[in-house]
């Protein structure tokens, strides 16, 4: 067994996103991470007893230096056969470890095993080896809120918590719309001026109250699909810019040929202020959401889920690999939560049973096939994050509780 492991050497059980908070006070998050009741309760436990060695990787490392870049899923892998269970990692200490979302680069964490148990503290035990290290007079200030270890990489989601949006077909089809573009273009991008309308006299109104400025622009609404039973779940809408409420829609009386006044209606007004692609008229309008703190806590689930995969991110995209973000068909109303880590299932293929006279077809079992974790849930679909695979996900793959 090696004695240590450095950065160049750690093959990281699953690379995916999201930093364990959208960072808004770095002092106050600082001392605050969410710690959920069932990581303390298994901290708790495991500060007592530690870890069986049964649950403990046969390549784990004695110690290892935290290197920037590092992920907890990544070095919680490096040690736990299950990744996800990295809070019971850090909660093997709670004298050294008090949050386990805290650990930074340059920490060294430390294992120690007896009586078939595994321990780990940021303290080397008489087991342990400490590195020799040369001190010079220094001063730096650093945040350490914002160097703390994130659970996963954020940049691989964070699109995806702006971007794509399920919605019902209603909603959508009532949502505010692009009806002209100023000087007859019929393109938008950029820099452009528009205008919109609603169904609804209170939606593009300039009130700062209502905090309905800013919208993201979205089209295509696309019905997503049960694999199973053909239901539609909901429907995925395409990101394509923001927009910000410059005037607000309204009418006025003007005269006619005839002299006499009319009511006519005059849109809202809207600058395009951000533009993945080119809008057009007939693009929806929907409000900015105000931010959110998310963590994200890789956890099983606690009940039994039978799950399939709907879609696979991406219009050209047909089989998903690691790094990659899918939809099923399960949701917040099936108890489904960010953070779930389900297993991925292939499905067994069936085949001729030649070594059998009667040549029976059999179908062989299904296999893991890999793990992703759930970080954006809707009532009927969520999204989720391919964190390790052996072969391409596909539409219809099945997901259940990992073991």
């Amino acid at each position: 067994m090696a004695n240590s492991f450095t950065k160049g050497s750690l093959a990281p059980a699953a690379l995916g996103m999201m930093a364990l908070g959208l960072l808004v006070s770095a002092s106050a998050l600082a001392q605050n991470f969410p710690i959920t009741v069932e990581q303390r309760t298994a901290a708790e436990q495991t500060a007592h007893r530690g870890v069986a060695l049964s649950e403990l990787r046969a390549d784990a490392p004695a110690n290892y230096t935290v290197q920037p870049g590092d992920t907890l899923w990544g070095i919680s892998g490096l040690f736990l056969k299950s990744p996800w269970r990295w809070p019971e990692l850090w909660g093997m200490n709670l004298a050294d470890v008090k949050n386990p979302h805290l650990i930074y680069p340059g920490q060294a964490l430390f294992l120690a095993k007896a009586n078939g148990r595994v321990t780990m503290a940021l303290q080397p035990t008489a087991q342990s080896t400490l590195p020799t290290v040369r001190l010079s007079p220094r001063t730096r200030v650093e945040a350490l809120a914002s160097s703390a270890l994130p659970t996963l990489k954020n940049h691989l989601i964070e699109p995806f918590l702006a971007e794509p949006l399920i919605v019902d077909e209603t909603t959508f089809s009532a949502a505010p719309r692009i009806v002209s573009a100023r000087d007859g273009r019929v393109l938008l991008t950029l820099g452009d001026r528009a205008y919109a309308r609603s169904t609804s006299s209170t939606e593009l109104i300039d009130d700062a109250s209502k905090r309905q400025q800013v919208f993201r622009v979205f089209r295509n609404a696309t019905a997503l699909k049960d694999p199973v039973s053909a239901s539609v779940l909901g429907y995925e809408a395409q990101y394509v810019g923001k927009a910000l409420l410059v005037r607000s829609e309204a009418t006025q009386q003007s005269p006619g040929p005839d002299g006499a006044l009319r009511s006519e209606i005059v849109p809202a007004t809207i600058d395009i202020v951000k533009a993945k692609e080119e809008m057009r008229a007939g693009d929806r309008l929907l409000p900015e959401p105000a931010p959110q703190i998310q963590s994200y806590v890789p956890h099983a689930p606690g009940q039994p889920v039978d799950a399939r995969i709907v879609s696979v991110y991406g219009s050209a995209v047909v089989n998903a690999a690691q790094n990659q973000v899918v939809a099923i068909n399960r949701g917040s109303a099936d108890g489904i939560e960010s953070g779930h880590v389900l297993a991925i299932l292939q499905d067994g293929a069936r085949v001729v049973d030649k070594t059998d006279p009667t040549l029976p077809t059999i179908k062989l079992p299904d296999e893991r096939n890999g793990l992703l974790m759930v970080f954006r849930t809707f009532d009927k679909l969520s999204y989720a994050l391919v964190l390790e695979i052996t072969n391409g996900v596909k539409v219809g793959d099945r997901l259940v509780n990992p073991l």
